[in-house]
């Protein structure tokens, strides 16, 4: 199960992965401008304008990583965490505009066609783009898995989502070249954004999730209900809250237990669960409520609706 974790070597780690994503967005910014400019293809061109964005969103993907990183201060306790959602949520409007501009771009091409020149070459490019990627990508998936940065995951998908567009685009572009159908380069272009466009959609709903407090997985709820659960002294569990600061989760709920129990004994009992709950998410941030089992009062719970 992933863990969230926040120490020195995963934000090395993190900003490791922002920088390795900002230097290939620069070297595929060249390689498809040449390849743009030499063949006049617009699918190439819409890939050329995916990685122009790709440097602006890499750039504050590093920022919000760096900014994200900083410990906890007396006037921000939560931290900054909620930075990479921000970063991916402006990394989705990036997204969205490289998508709206290649549909223009393509309706224009399709109202004034213009020929496509040595398609070979630009095969040769997106060939290269793709493996490229493919490293970036292999190493940002990494580094999600042992941070569970929202911000490299974010940048992450948009490369993947790359890998396809690219190979999309190679298949055009052979269509192009061997069975003379130029009007295909169009297609694929659009094809591209609209990946481009349900992509940024993804990526915007997850980082609004994020900062709007969406609560965790039904997996992880479970999983501390089911602690509580098998504790053996707890007659219940109820309002429990659970959000992610952005790599950190947070749980907040109230434990049924004895009412003959002392202070003392209660608050050990208490910690038991913590403990155990930090066994699974060892750098979470847990509070915890003790009320006497039986107790009639107006619950957070009575008020959710769906």
């Amino acid at each position: 199960m992933l863990q969230p974790v926040h120490n020195g070597k995963n934000n090395r780690l993190k900003k490791a992965a922002a920088i390795s994503s900002v230097v290939l967005s620069i070297v595929l910014m060249f390689l498809k401008l040449y390849a743009a400019l030499y063949t006049g293809s617009l699918a190439i061109l819409s890939s050329l304008v995916d990685s122009v964005s790709d440097i602006f969103a890499s750039v504050i993907t590093f920022v919000a990583v760096r900014f994200s990183s900083q410990p906890a201060t007396h006037k921000h306790r939560y931290g900054f965490g909620k930075a990479e959602a921000l970063s991916a949520l402006m990394q989705s409007a990036f997204i969205a505009g490289s998508g709206i501009f290649v549909i223009y771009e393509g309706i224009n091409r399709a109202i004034n066609p213009y020929p496509l020149t040595d398609t070979v070459l630009g095969i040769a490019i997106m060939i290269i783009s793709m493996i490229l990627t493919v490293m970036v990508v292999a190493f940002q998936q990494y580094v999600v898995r042992r941070t569970s940065s929202l911000a490299v995951g974010a940048d992450s998908m948009h490369y993947m989502v790359d890998i396809f567009t690219n190979a999309l685009i190679i298949f055009s572009l052979v269509v192009v070249k061997w069975l003379h159908i130029d009007w295909f380069d169009t297609v694929g272009a659009i094809l591209v954004s609209g990946y481009l466009l349900f992509y940024a959609a993804k990526i915007a709903n997850e980082a609004i999730g994020l900062l709007l407090d969406k609560e965790l997985s039904a997996e992880v709820r479970g999983l501390i209900v089911d602690i509580v659960k098998k504790s053996g002294f707890c007659h219940g569990v109820h309002d429990l809250r659970t959000r992610n600061l952005g790599g950190e989760y947070i749980f907040e709920l109230h434990l049924e237990l004895d009412g003959d129990l002392s202070l003392y004994e209660a608050h050990c009992r208490t910690e038991l669960i913590e403990n155990e709950i930090k066994k699974h998410y060892p750098h979470s941030q847990i509070i915890i409520h003790q009320d006497p089992a039986g107790v009639e009062e107006d619950r957070l719970d009575n008020h959710l609706i769906d």
